[in-house]
């Protein structure tokens, strides 16, 4: 019940997040929280991160699909009670899902976050949760004294 809980949460937050960038923002303006460090900047992106896979509309769609059907399924059959684990799932599906509901429903993602200091892409939130469920997930499995899969 926690899993649906804060998979719920999780989208909501990148929901409302991405909803106040794009009614408030026109595209390709930019924002300066921390000059030259940290922006807002709203973009369309029609791939992956750093644009890769531009275009391939159809694969960045069927794949986050195929990892969030799997992970259910997993959750489902196994019914895991590590709650570590249970918040890396959560934190993965929830932001798969945010990106995923973009490019179904406008054939582009929504990205704000830009970290100009290094050229990094920019990002939003739901990336924000598929990259900290997916370390979260890569420690616990690797640091864990248990078998946690």
């Amino acid at each position: 019940m926690i899993f649906i809980f804060l998979t719920l949460v999780f989208i909501a937050s990148d929901i409302l997040t991405k909803f106040i960038v794009s009614s408030n923002m026109s595209l390709g303006v930019s924002i300066p929280l921390w000059k030259d460090v940290f922006h807002l900047t709203y973009v369309r992106n029609t791939g992956a991160a750093f644009s890769l896979l531009s275009g391939q509309r159809f694969f960045l769609i069927l794949l986050p699909m195929i990892v969030i059907a799997a992970i259910i399924i997993y959750i489902i059959r196994k019914k895991p009670q590590n709650r570590v684990l249970m918040l890396s799932f959560s934190m993965i599906v929830s932001g798969g899902l945010g990106n995923l509901l973009d490019r179904i429903r406008l054939g582009y993602v929504v990205d704000f976050f830009d970290f100009c200091l290094i050229n990094f892409p920019v990002f939003n939130v739901a990336d924000i949760w598929v990259t900290l469920g997916a370390t979260i997930f890569i420690c616990l499995v690797h640091f864990s004294k248990e078998d946690v899969i």
